[in-house]
């Protein structure tokens, strides 16, 4: 959430922020409840210096036998208690109020964020690769998978509905053979240290990365429990340094996790219904990094670079293009949008989000560093990216090396993590 100091001497910024992100919240409101709170602070604050002031007088008013004096400053001393009473009440109820009204504005945009009003607007900054030139019909891999008999839509529909999947025999073991890859890369060769979180977290954590109260509905509650099946580990990993004070020499702090993600894209409206690109349940192996604030922009262009990364070692065409402001998150101050080529879709299609958050989260998550050289502790940056969507990348590895027979080549970088295995076949 933004500081207090922000919506309190400068809300035009906000309301230009809001403006440029073409969305709506409740600044007006906030700042109308916030200075109601604030003034009857200060009347409380007085009215009690009163009491207290009152309270001595009493004491010197029996003192010299003016008992009926004493009387009556008792009673307006009596009716001042419970006039602070009132007040207090109506103090904590609008303290709640402006505490649920500071977590529905979103996160101030860094000022290069480009103007836009939605995705037509996101400004490519570059590409990597060569799209293949096949010299056949490429295949979507909602075709690919079936025919190759190592991905299921129909019986996990059976299971569990729509938008499930399951993997069989090379599929699955090409989707653990990416998990392993991706880990061994970010933790070997930049500098990463894995965790292995829960994957039901409290809602102070959804609170803490900006899921709640927001975005409620896109998350698998667990009824009669603090829990909710996780949308993405940036939710753990991010919370897990929550309510601590780090020192700055240990920064910035790089994490990578392998989990499932859980949603119920509530909000996608039929959009992608075909294949893996858009399922209840996926994986993602997520990058996080806490960074003093002078380094933060820095680091997105690091971690950017570790995802991309993954990409040009399994060498798949990307490009990397900015979100423009009314595309951007409800958390983010910035985003890069990593899109693979899809040639049996002929498109382009977002394999991994790279964001840095600013003090946004790490404000609602308590995250803070103490500064080497000493003085008051001061709020982190947070980052995270996908290193990368699983899913998504094993369409991108069926859909890039396919062959004209409906085979699929496994890329040279895998095949170590499956035993020598040099391609996918349909069985004869």
């Amino acid at each position: 959430m933004l500081s207090r100091e922000l919506y309190r001497k400068k809300p035009e910024r906000i309301r230009a922020m809001l403006q440029a992100r073409r969305t709506e919240a409740p600044l007006d409101r906030l700042c109308e409840v916030d200075q109601e709170w604030r003034e009857l602070l200060v009347k409380v604050e007085d009215l009690k210096a009163r009491r207290n002031r009152g309270s001595k007088e009493i004491g010197l008013l029996f003192r010299d036998g003016k008992r009926e004096e004493a009387e009556a400053a008792k009673a307006e001393m009596s009716r001042i208690g419970d006039e602070i009473k009132a007040i207090e009440e109506r103090c904590n109820e609008l303290e709640r109020e402006v505490g649920r009204l500071e977590l529905m504005i979103p996160n101030m945009l860094d000022d290069s964020v480009p103007e836009g009003a939605d995705e037509s607007a996101n400004l490519e900054i570059r590409r990597w690769g060569e799209a293949a030139d096949f010299d056949f019909e490429a295949q979507a891999h909602w075709d690919l998978g079936p025919a190759l008999e190592i991905l299921d839509f129909e019986r996990a529909t059976k299971l569990s509905g729509a938008r499930f999947a399951v993997l069989r025999g090379p599929g699955a073991a090409l989707e653990r053979a990416l998990i392993s890859f991706m880990l061994d890369i970010h933790t070997r060769e930049h500098g990463y240290t894995e965790l292995l979180t829960p994957y039901l977290v409290n809602d102070a954590s959804l609170y803490g990365t900006g899921q709640l109260p927001k975005f409620s509905e896109d998350l698998f509650h667990i009824e009669g429990f603090d829990l909710s099946l996780i949308p993405t580990a940036e939710v753990p990993v991010t919370n897990y340094h929550r309510d601590e004070t780090l020192p700055e020499e240990d920064l910035p702090i790089k994490y990578c996790a392998f989990t499932p993600c859980f949603r119920a894209e509530a909000g996608s409206y039929g959009k992608d219904v075909r294949g893996l690109i858009r399922q209840h349940q996926f994986h993602k192996v997520e990058l996080v990094q806490l960074a003093p604030p002078e380094k933060s922009m820095e680091c997105l262009e690091e971690l950017t670079s570790h995802a991309e990364k993954i990409l040009q070692l399994l060498n798949l065409p990307y490009r990397v293009v900015t979100l423009c402001s009314g595309d951007v998150g409800f958390s983010s101050a910035k985003t890069y949008d990593l899109e693979v080529w899809l040639p049996g879709q002929q498109a382009y299609r977002e394999i991994s989000s790279c964001s840095v958050f600013t003090d946004f989260q790490a404000r609602r998550a308590h995250l803070r560093y103490k500064p080497a050289g000493g003085g008051k502790s001061r709020l982190l940056h947070t980052l995270n990216g996908s290193g990368l969507a699983i899913g998504r990348t094993l369409v991108a590895v069926l859909e890039n090396y396919q062959r004209a027979d409906g085979s699929v080549q496994i890329p040279e970088v895998l095949q170590p993590y499956l035993g020598g295995m040099e391609e996918i076949r349909a069985r004869s």
